[in-house]
């Protein structure tokens, strides 16, 4: 393995006991301790698939292996992340006069799915994946951005902001559908191409035997399947766990939380309202 060296990354392993040892402090009642252990998976997957060797194999290595990183943040770590936070918490998190227009807009499908395109398009483009291939600084940063698209792909399905907007059982069954298919826009061209595409990926053959172009080839199938098996499964279970519980599939859900941020808006609105009119 002289052609992986080990690293420590201890930056990552901060970072991931940080949030662990945060969620246990937030986490108070019997209730939640599921809760905790929800978290605690996320971020054991998060840091199998950060730190060394899989990490390093992601960012420097295989074009597979960083897919499957990819999807494993995006699909498995992000919502069982969101799941994991207790809504009290996601309502202090989102209750900033600047936050809360951000979580309104991104929890739109239409926009979660034009954001998801292109920012984790950019993650696994040339130049970024070459960036994080010679940056230890650079991979971090892609790997945040990862995470924070996997965040913005499942608010929408989820329905766990307070305030954003909430779909119908049906909608989001659709929305996490469609998402697949956008997820994974970059496949059919590492699928078709006749050369390799990321020349700051290097050893794949020593390390992986294959090739560089047999690792690109099969990394868009890898991107493909990893995406529509796991999405489309979560989208039946939506539509088909809503009707088994006898509720609508049309209908979108209420809960207490969205009660009171739309109350804070509308106190906010009144406030904004009376200004403008002192200062005329």
């Amino acid at each position: 393995m002289t052609l992986l060296p080990f690293h420590l990354h201890l930056l990552e392993m901060v970072v991931i006991v940080a949030a662990g040892v945060a969620h246990r402090i937030v986490v108070t009642s019997h209730q939640q301790r599921r809760m905790a252990l929800v978290a605690l998976v996320a971020l054991v997957a998060l840091a199998a698939v950060t730190l060394w060797p899989v990490g390093d194999l992601a960012a420097s290595v295989s074009l597979t292996i960083a897919t499957v990183q990819r999807l494993v943040i995006m699909l498995f770590v992000a919502p069982m992340l969101l799941r994991a936070t207790p809504t009290t918490v996601l309502a202090r998190l989102t209750r900033p006069r600047a936050v809360d227009p951000l979580v309104r807009i991104i929890s739109h499908p239409g926009v979660a799915i034009v954001a998801v395109t292109i920012a984790g398009t950019a993650t696994l483009s040339t130049p970024v994946v070459d960036w994080g291939a010679r940056s230890s600084a650079g991979r971090d940063l892609v790997l945040l951005v990862v995470l924070m698209v996997g965040f913005v792909l499942w608010v929408p399905a989820l329905a766990v902001m307070p305030g954003a907007k909430r779909l119908s059982p049906a909608a989001r069954a659709g929305y996490v559908f469609g998402s697949a298919l956008v997820v994974t826009s970059l496949s059919f061209v590492w699928i078709f191409s006749r050369h390799s595409l990321y020349p700051g990926l290097h050893h794949q053959y020593a390390l992986l035997h294959m090739t560089p172009l047999f690792d690109q080839q099969f990394a868009g199938f890898v991107a493909k399947l990893g995406c529509y098996i796991p999405m489309w499964a979560i989208a039946f279970t939506i539509f088909f766990h809503a009707e088994e519980q006898g509720l609508s599939v049309d209908e979108s859900p209420l809960h207490w939380a969205d009660v009171e941020r739309q109350l804070l808006r509308i106190d906010r609105q009144r406030a904004r309202t009376l200004r403008r009119h002192r200062s005329e």
